[in-house]
């Protein structure tokens, strides 16, 4: 996914219709109470993209009062399902497009990274991609055989479940399309993850950018930091797009112009780079 052109919209048909996987809900209610005239719309996905998305929603609806919004951070996956179902007029995944999701158009918003972090008390640095790959496979479960930790305890590795978008990014991209092996935990969210590498001294986790700060120790991966320079360089090695999703054959303008603007808007693009995300297509 290295080239970055100014529109990628990927169609996918067919939809399965399943259910909303329901751990680890977050339900955010943006906009004042919906007048005369007024639309809600309601979205769901993603919980590492949703401090940028809240951001993003709030600051649309000051510029469009009618306009306000529900979001459910159920996971970039079950946002899918959602979408599919006709739950969610729009998701917010993590994760390039899979032939599971037909009956979806897949959108580039903006840049994002999926960051390493563990315990302030764990004195390692900087990863391999192999290490990381062995520690998350089960292959090295002691921190004496990670260099430069200055431990020598059981490690405790913390991931997503299955319903999260970062959970399949992670699994395409670290372990070569493998499991997560059986001691890693799987938490509902990346908020989470972040609290449990805080208070785990031999964790070690992954977490999107906005949520690799404290009290997480954020360590680079094969020499490189993940930060929004290196993100917008493309040079982090897992750096990543976030995605917006939408049906391909219930056409809902309001969603459509929201989603634009998120990826092209000077305004847009301030209000991400805040957040903690990289803008990739917004003008200057």
């Amino acid at each position: 996914m290295k080239k970055r052109g100014n529109t990628l919209n990927i169609r996918l048909r067919k939809p399965p219709i399943k259910t909303l996987a329901a751990a680890g809900l977050s339900l955010a209610m943006l906009g004042a109470p919906a007048a005369a005239g007024a639309v809600t719309l309601t979205g769901s996905g993603s919980s590492a993209a949703q401090p940028y998305m809240l951001e993003l929603f709030k600051e649309y609806s000051t510029l469009n009062k009618s306009v306000h919004f529900k979001y459910i951070a159920d996971g970039g996956n079950a946002g899918v399902k959602d979408v599919q179902a006709g739950r969610s007029e729009f998701a917010i995944n993590t994760r390039p497009p899979l032939p599971s999701d037909a009956g979806t158009t897949y959108v580039k918003l903006f840049l994002d990274g999926l960051c390493i972090g563990v315990n302030r008390s764990n004195s390692l640095s900087d990863i391999s991609m192999t290490d990381l790959k062995n520690v998350f496979l089960g292959v090295d479960t002691n921190w004496s055989q990670v260099s430069g930790s200055g431990l020598s305890t059981t490690i405790d590795p913390i991931g997503r479940n299955s319903a999260a978008g970062q959970y399949t990014f992670f699994q395409s991209s670290v372990l070569g399309g493998a499991t997560q092996a059986s001691n890693v935990a799987q938490d509902t969210s990346d908020g989470l993850v972040q609290i449990g590498i805080g208070k785990d001294p031999n964790s070690i986790g992954y977490v999107g950018l906005a949520h690799s700060g404290s009290p997480v120790k954020k360590i680079a991966v094969n020499g490189v930091s993940c930060t929004a320079t290196n993100i917008r360089k493309e040079t982090y090695p897992l750096y990543r797009y976030d995605w917006g999703v939408v049906p391909t054959n219930r056409k809902n303008r309001s969603v459509d112009n929201f989603l634009e603007w998120v990826r092209t808007s000077q305004i847009a693009g301030e209000v991400i780079n805040k957040a903690g995300a990289v803008a990739a297509f917004n003008k200057k």
